[in-house]
């Protein structure tokens, strides 16, 4: 979550503020350049400079108010930082696989750089297609920049794994047409290639794992993981078409909810997660839960810290009914629930991180089943959780869904989630990339969370183009240092080597995009943390 937001309808396309948040971009990429310094990375670098100029043109679409679909108003179309999330993440896992000596994985991120070439390229030519005229300087750079990458790509994937981008990009391409038409005004361009390309790999994942099942292959940790997510959204997919043609907020259509929430969790999802890992999914996860003595002290500490959040909630919305004249939480209050959530992944990444890791995923799955329940007026919740919600709701939950908790919780636990653990053997994880499970809680449980409460209460000098201060930003690069400091102390696993400098380089880059960029930061910045700290 951000301290303020610029309102609706900002300035031009190439405003101080748009500038400064593609010099970040453009700063990680060099830097990932550099370290890396391959044909991949000059890619990367072809891909930012197209996406630079596309995101001109679709950001003054987007204020003529000419799109196809019905975006989120107040920000920018985020195309640049969006599309270089996926390609980077995907190098440095090369990197670091390779380190490791691990032929699969370093496989593996060549293909996950590639897809988000490709899917980055396939917005480039949506967002060209649809702006009026078409701008050729533009559609030229696109078309350079796209050859020389499908070339280059084209020379270094296998068959098998040109078909599996192509596959992932199909998949991107329709799940881009139904969640854009269902859900409108709920993400920028940049967003929605972000969200999507991540569910659509996954998916394309699932499948191929699926099909191609060995006994004793793969971990039941990633498994369960990956249909989770799947399954989550399918089920949205299928209940947002069912409730086209029924009133979703009678009881009987609450009740049939319910049921075919009971009937596709039993009969497709269990049964699909049982083909994967070979034992009864119930069984193994309460096995896992409870294996060790750990585990439950931290499963009942996480649960007394899942219902001081209630708490929090119930509270604040007594104190609205109490006060007629307020009708939003301040951001102080918002901000409670990143404490919490630093309170709870600082524990489980210390002592158990597979824990963390599945402990998440279930999060994930109960948030996205409650904002069903919610978004479809599902008795005899789901006017309840309406009015419980939204005092906590900001401009960027403009559109049907509350998305914003949901990108905190992804925030914090895609770090854990996605590095693979063969790479992180033989020390290809130390000095500074040691640091990278806490990506999510230095820059987003701690930064974001410092800089807004400093940047609201006491902060004066404004960077230019945006409503973010100086003195928030400051503070949060100070408070990340001392965390990390506390980090040294608390995991003796964390050996920095030195690399201080890079490490304050790292937390002060990402700290500028969190002071200009329009899109959900909840999201990008742990994002942009762990590309540099696993560079």
């Amino acid at each position: 979550m951000t301290r303020e937001s610029p309102a609706p309808g900002t300035g031009a396309p190439l405003s101080g503020s748009v500038l400064a948040e593609a010099a970040v971009v453009f700063a990680v990429v060099l830097s990932i350049h550099a370290t890396v310094l391959d044909r991949y990375s000059w890619c990367a670098v072809a891909l930012a400079v197209q996406a630079f100029y596309v995101q001109y043109k679709w950001d003054r679409l987007l204020q003529q108010g000419n799109a196809v679909f019905q975006f989120r108003m107040s920000a920018n179309s985020g195309l640049l930082p969006a599309s270089m999330v996926m390609p980077l993440i995907g190098l440095v896992m090369k990197e670091r696989c390779q380190a490791a000596e691990h032929p699969y994985f370093e496989r593996f991120g060549i293909v996950v750089a590639a897809t988000g070439m490709a899917v980055a390229l396939f917005s480039s030519v949506l967002a060209l297609g649809i702006t009026r005229p078409v701008p050729t300087n533009t559609c030229v750079i696109l078309s350079l920049a796209g050859g020389v990458i499908i070339y280059i790509m084209k020379h270094s994937l296998s068959v098998g794994e040109v078909i599996e981008v192509l596959e992932v990009l199909l998949t991107f391409v329709y799940l881009n047409m139904i969640l854009l038409y269902l859900l409108p005004r709920c993400f920028t361009p940049g967003e929605a290639l972000l969200v999507l390309s991540g569910i659509s790999f996954m998916l394309n994942q699932l499948i191929k794992r699926s099909l191609t099942v060995v006994e004793s292959q793969g971990d039941p940790v990633d498994f369960f993981l990956l249909v989770v997510v799947v399954g989550m959204v399918l089920m949205g997919i299928f209940f947002s078409i069912l409730f086209v043609f029924m009133d979703s907020g009678t009881w009987a259509s609450s009740i049939f909810f319910h049921l075919m929430t009971c009937v596709l969790g039993l009969g497709v999802v269990l049964p699909w997660l049982q083909r994967l890992i070979h034992r009864n999914p119930l069984l193994w996860l309460l096995q896992f839960l409870f294996q060790t003595e750990t585990r439950f002290y931290l499963l009942a500490y996480w649960s007394l810290l899942a219902t001081f959040a209630c708490l929090v909630v119930l509270y604040q919305n007594a104190k609205r009914s109490s006060e007629s004249k307020k009708h939003q939480a301040p951001i102080i209050v918002r901000k409670y629930f990143h404490f919490i959530v630093v309170a709870t992944y600082i524990p489980g990444i210390l002592f158990d991180r597979p824990l963390l890791y599945v402990a998440a995923a279930v999060c994930l799955a109960v948030f996205i089943f409650l904002e069903y329940v919610r978004y479809f007026r599902i008795k005899p919740l789901g006017h309840t959780l309406r009015n419980l919600l939204s005092l906590f709701l900001d401009e960027r939950d403009s559109g049907p869904l509350i998305l914003t908790h949901i990108y905190l919780l992804l925030g914090m636990s895609l770090p854990i989630w996605l590095v693979p653990r063969p790479c992180t053997q033989k020390g290809s994880l130390g000095g500074v990339r040691a640091l990278v499970p806490y990506a999510g809680v230095l820059a987003v449980g701690v930064g974001d969370t410092v800089a807004s409460i400093f940047g609201s209460t006491m902060g004066e000098i404004r960077w230019p183009g945006t409503k973010k201060t100086f003195e928030g930003t400051m503070t949060s690069i100070f408070a990340q240092i001392i965390s990390v400091a506390l980090i040294l102390i608390f995991d003796s696993g964390v050996d920095l080597n030195h690399s201080y400098a890079w490490i304050l380089g790292s937390i002060s880059t990402v700290s500028l995009l969190e002071a200009y960029t329009t899109q959900i930061d909840n999201l990008l910045l742990p994002l942009y943390l762990l590309i540099l700290l696993m560079a």
